[in-house]
């Protein structure tokens, strides 16, 4: 049985799609809960969020002139896809 994805695309311009089962993921909650206390763990919260296929890809879209990916903007397009998520949930 194919899993059920949901799509979106951010402000920058990122199409994603992530299973259901990511986001229904106990563990993704924790790391999350460690995000205030520890900014590192970020990076573990993309993958386990986009897995390491996508995560490559918009690190790619990211990366500026200077092949910098920038942590804020990193940071903003995880906050922008949760927050799709849960705009596309409550519809």
């Amino acid at each position: 049985m194919p899993k059920e994805m949901i799509k979106g695309t951010t402000k920058s311009g990122f199409s994603y799609k992530i299973s259901k089962d990511r986001l229904n993921n106990y563990e993704l909650l924790e790391v999350i809960g460690e995000l205030d206390e520890n900014p590192l763990v970020l990076s573990k919260v993309v993958i386990m969020l986009l897995g390491k296929e996508q995560t490559a890809k918009l690190k790619d879209h990211l990366r500026t002139d200077d092949n910098i990916v920038p942590a804020d903007r990193m940071s903003e397009e995880i906050t922008e896809i949760f927050q799709n998520q849960s705009e596309t949930k409550n519809s």
